[in-house]
């Protein structure tokens, strides 16, 4: 009986054995990459020299990949098999992604990066003009979403310096205060939409904050539905209401004053003689207006809502 005993005891510890060294075994095969010269080391020796970027990178949302990804191997997932660069202490045997062409830094974030808001990346706005994903990200210093800079509009502002201008305008989306971010509209990563904006169409996107425009309506304003930016320009204007110029010149634009009993005032002091249907600019242009009587310039409603009318 005790002989039995015992040698169910060897037969158990030796499985465990067994198992224990299959397992070791496995765990070195990935940390070493297999065999050859140049495999992966484990971001134990890495955190060996870089300390800082170790420390700093317990924090890092990429820490948590290995949670997601089977083939997740800590640093060397971005920068390649580590050995050789860990023996020589050379920096020519690790990929930086700092030194690198932005096709091939975009390649090793697309390795995972592949979907939701990434996956129109290729083909997109950024992706043809040559950017690369450290262009606007920081993998070890970056601030919220790993961005190069703490506030986001100022990462686009290194390149869209003329939105820089137009949000300090008088009429402006709330930008600058931070109200919105260039995100609450545009996904940089790449869109179906003209403009990288963030929904189908630029009219879509504009009533996620402004449904009462939307319609339908029963007397549509056809440049409205069209799109938004015949009329405004989104970033910032210096009329009312970001309108792209002041309202009565922006309605005479489209609208000939031929045939309609109010004045035109896009033309000079020379053309102010009887008879003439055209008017100086003078006091007509600050104190008159479309809007005063083509209140619902949007669309309307009314019965009597064909031009508009309050």
């Amino acid at each position: 009986m005790h002989g039995r005993m015992r040698f169910l005891r060897i037969i158990i510890a030796a499985a465990i054995f067994l198992l224990a060294a299959s397992a070791v075994y496995a765990e070195g095969d990935v940390a070493t990459g297999g065999s050859g010269e140049n495999g992966y080391v484990g971001s134990r020796v890495c955190a060996g020299c870089h300390k800082y970027e170790a420390e700093s990178f317990q924090t890092n949302p990429h820490m948590q990949a290995g949670k997601l990804f089977t083939e997740f191997q800590g640093c060397e997932t971005c920068h390649g098999p580590g050995a050789l660069h860990a023996k020589t202490q050379n920096p020519s045997d690790i990929r930086d992604p700092r030194k690198m062409e932005p096709s091939a830094v975009n390649a090793i974030c697309l390795g995972c990066h592949d979907r939701g808001k990434q996956a129109l990346w290729m083909g997109s706005t950024h992706e043809t003009r040559s950017l690369a994903c450290t262009t606007c990200h920081s993998m070890h210093h970056g601030y919220k979403h790993l961005l190069v800079r703490e506030d986001e509009k100022d990462v686009c502002f290194q390149c869209h310096q003329d939105v820089r201008a137009q949000i300090w305008r008088q009429s402006h989306h709330p930008i600058r205060e931070g109200k919105l971010t260039c995100t609450s509209c545009h996904n940089p990563h790449g869109t179906i939409a003209p403009d990288l904006i963030d929904a189908l169409t630029i009219n879509d996107k504009c009533f996620e904050c402004h449904p009462e425009k939307r319609g339908p309506y029963l007397f549509e304003h056809k440049p409205v539905v069209e799109n938004c930016l015949n009329c405004h320009t989104p970033h910032g204007s210096n009329h009312n209401k970001l309108l792209a110029r002041k309202s009565l010149y922006l309605c005479q634009s489209c609208h000939s004053g031929e045939f309609h009993p109010g004045t035109m005032y896009a033309m000079g002091a020379s053309t102010n003689v009887p008879g003439n249907p055209f008017r100086s600019l003078a006091v007509q242009g600050v104190y008159r207006d479309c809007l005063n009587c083509h209140a619902n310039i949007h669309g309307s409603n009314s019965p009597s809502g064909e031009f508009f009318l309050r």
